[in-house]
């Protein structure tokens, strides 16, 4: 805990001009990056590097914080409207929140993500106010075995939440994984499934793949009249911003402490970050749903859990890089060598000799996250243009997006064509019912999930029960094991048994009236 002088001396940097000014444009600059589809926020934050050799330590920071606060909830605009999710977070619930704007609730959908992102994020900097150093002493107890069962359970949940046919969730999640291996083995270094192409010694960068899976497929569908028209918003039509929420809030409490406890608790592993959050609490939700056949038909229980989950898993994952100096995701890895660049060394020592500076970064948190509140309403009026667009002329204007995103991952065509391929094998994969969320998981998580095990196993000397000798370890494997088992025993005890009589009538055909038998 701090000092209530600290918090004061922290809160008078914060007021100060230059820093409300640096909030102020990031968060804007993080909407109109966020909204754009293929864009990410890791992006947007890497673009904004050069600005901050220009400013102080605390605008430099404060410009990053706010930026990414907002690209990252201004991620789930393009993936409402147009299918194509911004961030790995949101590719979580884009199929359900595209499900609510089908039905004419672009508005409600919209409101939902930034009225609840906001309140995930405030509640994820309260956490990193008061209990931050708390929090990141029991995270680093986390070893490799921890981390394996988690990436375990986060693609797990996926698969299973994904389909109404766990089997071919499974199947896309596989096909993820497999992907994930292209590149240099991680132990050894030797080129992997590489075919003598140097493109694909760096592996196959997860973006171009979302953006080809979401978006490309999605317009593949419309050119082949499968695509559902969304309906455009009536002559007069006004939106309605916010309007609801507080029943929202009244209907699913529970599901708003669940998804902010676990952004809070997950975004503060060193390492993994908030998107697997999303995942996670996206999957917790339907099986804990009074109604879980309403998911994935534009239901907003699982959307509200989701996003409140992403932006406190955001806030939290500063935990590990302002107490220990270890970045918990891209966004933070890239804040913290501004911070070591302006000469401020992220670490436990920062809290003793100058308590005040990791206290204004969380005070720029609050204020970044109340900007989510007037910047939506903005981006939600605008929403009804966006659908109002005609379809031939919005589609040339994705495909732009989609090419530019896909090209500035690594400046080479190289992404280009792998979106493109992705998009094909998306719409393939959709049009037999397989689904493709799972697929950008398996890719986000696989490196993890491999490094992990690889690292467990030496430490264990090959011996598999390793995983289950320490308490948390032992706790998260029991969960996942259980999960796997439930799931076929389920499936065992669903399939039809046909009775004696019935296995009778089905191989025997009654002759009928005029049968020449």
């Amino acid at each position: 805990m701090m000092s209530f002088e600290v918090l004061m001396q922290a809160l008078g940097n914060v007021m100060q001009l230059g820093v409300l000014t640096a909030i102020f444009l990031g968060a804007s600059y993080g909407l109109f990056v966020g909204a754009l589809p293929g864009l990410t926020a890791t992006m947007a934050t890497a673009l904004l590097v050069p600005v901050t050799f220009y400013l102080d330590p605390l605008p430099a920071v404060a410009l990053i914080v706010s930026s990414t606060a907002m690209a990252i909830t201004a991620g789930d605009i393009p993936g409402a409207l147009l299918r194509i999710p911004g961030t790995p977070a949101s590719a979580a619930y884009t199929d359900e929140a595209y499900a609510m704007t089908r039905k004419g609730k672009a508005s409600e959908v919209l409101s939902l993500g930034f009225f609840f992102s906001a309140i995930g994020g405030l509640v994820g900097a309260m956490v990193l106010l008061i209990t931050g150093p708390l929090l990141a002493r029991v995270s680093l107890n986390f070893s490799s075995f921890e981390f394996f069962w988690l990436a375990c359970l986060g693609l797990l949940t996926c698969a299973l939440v994904s389909s109404s046919t766990p089997a071919k969730g499974g199947v896309s999640l596989t096909l993820g994984l497999l992907v994930s291996t292209v590149g240099l083995d991680i132990t050894t270094g030797q080129p992997r499934f590489t075919f003598g192409s140097v493109e694909l010694f760096g592996g196959i960068s997860f973006i171009p793949v979302m953006i080809g899976m979401f978006a490309v497929s999605e317009v593949l569908r419309g050119f082949s009249g499968r695509a559902e028209v969304i309906p455009h918003p009536p002559k007069g039509e006004v939106y309605h911003p916010y309007r609801g929420m507080f029943s929202l809030v009244k209907r699913y409490p529970l599901s708003i402490l669940r998804g902010t406890s676990l952004g809070a608790a997950i975004g503060a592993l060193p390492g993994v970050g908030g998107d697997l959050a999303a995942w996670i609490a996206y999957g917790v939700s339907r099986r804990f749903s009074r109604t879980p056949e309403k998911f994935g038909t534009g239901h907003p229980e699982g959307l509200i859990e989701a996003t409140s989950s992403n932006n406190s898993g955001l806030s939290s994952a500063w935990i590990p890089a302002l107490v220990f100096g270890i970045p918990g995701d891209a966004v933070t890895a890239i804040a913290v060598g501004v911070l070591f660049m302006k000469g401020v060394a992220p670490g436990p020592r920062l809290f003793v000799e100058n308590p005040s500076m990791p206290t204004a970064i969380i005070l720029c948190f609050f204020l970044a996250n109340l900007l989510l509140f007037p910047l939506g309403y903005i981006a939600i009026k605008a929403a009804r243009h966006v659908l109002s667009v005609p379809r031939a002329v919005i589609v040339p204007m994705i495909l732009v997006c989609c090419f530019i995103g896909s090209f500035a991952v690594n400046n080479t065509m190289f992404g280009v064509w792998t979106m493109l391929i992705a998009g094909v094998i998306g719409y393939v994969m959709e049009r037999n019912q397989y689904p493709i969320a799972p697929v950008i998981l398996g890719l986000v998580l696989g490196p993890v999930l491999e490094r992990n095990f690889i690292m467990s196993m030496q430490i264990s000397h090959g011996d598999l029960l390793g995983f289950f000798e320490r308490p948390v370890s032992a706790v998260l494997g029991l969960i996942v094991c259980s999960i796997v088992i439930l799931t076929l025993v389920r499936s065992l005890m669903r399939k039809p048994k046909l009775t004696i009589p019935e296995v009778v009538a089905s191989d025997i055909s009654l002759p009928t009236k005029g049968s020449s038998k």
